[in-house]
């Protein structure tokens, strides 16, 4: 699993137009599943590093410095956006190769149960639709952008 992290203001998801997920502060989080993850990590040990290193990050500013406090401690909102482009591969010619990324109907597997698991964990959870063309407006605070790998945790 991979993930993109960003502290934001405020975020929203559009699909065709239309608002389908809105945030105030708290993360945008981008999250694709590789090749070699598979639905039957859900639950286990390295699924559930991943969620909480996510809830635990002190990312938000106080008194004491500008990245100090987590989402807990500001009451802040997580947005899920499903993003197979974390798995591009760009060695090769102009055009990327996702061949890394798990396939479609895994990665939709993966990504309904990652969402359940950190509603669980955390009620303020928005998501966007899976495998569709969203516009994604936010306002990065900060901006503080975080790279999560969890082959890396």
């Amino acid at each position: 699993m991979r993930a993109v992290l960003q502290r934001v203001r405020q975020a929203q998801v559009k699909v065709a137009g239309k608002i389908v997920a809105s945030i105030g502060p708290g993360y945008v989080l981008l999250i694709g599943f590789g090749r070699d993850d598979h639905p039957a990590m859900v639950g286990g040990p390295v699924w559930n590093r991943f969620l909480k290193k996510i809830l635990d990050l002190r990312l938000f500013p106080d008194d004491s410095g500008p990245i100090n406090q987590s989402l807990e401690d500001q009451d802040g909102a997580i947005l899920v956006v499903s993003q197979f482009t974390l798995y591009a591969d760009i060695k090769k010619g102009r055009r990327p190769s996702f061949s890394k990324a798990a396939r479609p109907e895994e990665a939709k597997t993966m990504y309904h149960a990652f969402i359940a698991d950190l509603t669980k964990l955390w009620p303020k959870v928005e998501q966007g639709i899976f495998g569709a063309d969203m516009d994604i407006e936010l306002t990065n605070w900060g901006p503080v952008t975080i790279w999560i790998d969890s082959q890396e945790l």
